[in-house]
């Protein structure tokens, strides 16, 4: 058991987290979703690599915690970022509080300066909570969302550039190409492993939905794209085109091979998020894209108290 544990109401117990907990953890996290927005893009792909993010320990990071009954009733992790979920059914008792202070408690105890947790706008009781331990605001996060209601028409690629499907031996190429794109805000680089279990190795990664854009055999941009099964559109989770061949419409390009490879499939929308430090808000917009939630990414100094 972890040595530092959280002051719960009565009633509640908590441990750390296993593998063994994936499924149970992607029930609550849908359920939370479901209760604030009506929908949950939720994934057991998405969580295990969460759990599997480098220097994160399960015995030490994580908890779930469970009700007199045995049901999962929240969950906490916590390393430089942190997510508490509590379920729609157990709020109101003081839960998410404790778990914010275990939270706050343990980057602390491994001498963090800091400690990071994204909040959806809809959901006011945590934001205030945050607001009112001293937690200031970050960044901010869109969800962007693109009806279609007929198949998106797909326009020629500038000269010189080909576009097609993702394959499995462009993997490495997209990983170096991706974060090369995302380091200009990204605040550390993520390698190949820790990228591959959010992207091209998680269960839901779909190859035929994603696509690749080359320049003389050499990628040049990617969009990635995962078939999440309790969502009702498509998911692009990773956009990137290489600096040196930006402002051609690449971007926009490839975002239009998914949306339709996504709609030969059945689905008549699509989604994406970005936040305010990329500077993609404006492109996605202009692709027909609009905004259909936003979160808020919280930061709190730890080393002021």
């Amino acid at each position: 058991m972890p040595d530092l544990l959280p002051a719960l109401p009565a009633g509640y117990r908590a441990r750390p987290a296993t593998a063994g907990d994936i499924g149970a953890l992607h029930r609550l996290v849908a359920d939370c979703e479901r209760a604030l927005h009506g929908r949950t893009q939720a994934d057991p792909g998405g969580l295990a690599a969460d759990l599997n993010r480098p220097g994160l320990i399960p015995e030490l990071d994580t908890l779930v915690v469970h009700d007199r009954a045995g049901r999962l009733a929240a969950r906490a992790w916590v390393d430089r970022r942190s997510e508490v979920d509590v379920h729609p059914e157990h709020r109101d008792r003081g839960l998410g509080a404790a778990l914010l202070d275990w939270a706050e408690a343990r980057a602390r105890q491994v001498g963090g300066e800091g400690i990071v947790q994204t909040v959806p706008d809809a959901d006011h009781h945590a934001v205030a909570l945050l607001r009112s331990r001293g937690y200031r605001t970050l960044v901010t996060a869109w969800e962007l969302e693109y009806a279609m209601p007929k198949e998106p028409a797909v326009p020629e690629p500038p000269a010189g550039v080909t576009v097609r499907a993702f394959r499995s031996e462009d993997a490495r190429g997209t990983h170096v190409l991706v974060e090369d794109a995302f380091a200009e805000w990204q605040p550390r680089r993520l390698d190949y492993e820790e990228w591959a279990r959010h992207t091209v190795d998680r269960p839901t990664f779909a190859p035929d939905r994603s696509a690749v854009a080359l320049v003389g055999g050499r990628l040049v941009g990617a969009v990635l794209s995962l078939d999440l099964p309790d969502a009702a559109g498509g998911y692009v989770e990773r956009v990137a085109v290489h600096r040196d061949h930006r402002n051609r419409g690449i971007a926009r390009l490839l975002l239009r091979h998914a949306f339709r490879a996504f709609h030969r499939h059945g689905r008549r929308s699509c989604t994406l998020w970005t936040h305010s430090d990329t500077g993609a808000l404006d492109l996605y917009l202009r692709v027909g894209m609009v905004v259909a939630r936003s979160s808020t990414v919280f930061r709190k100094e730890l080393l002021d108290g």
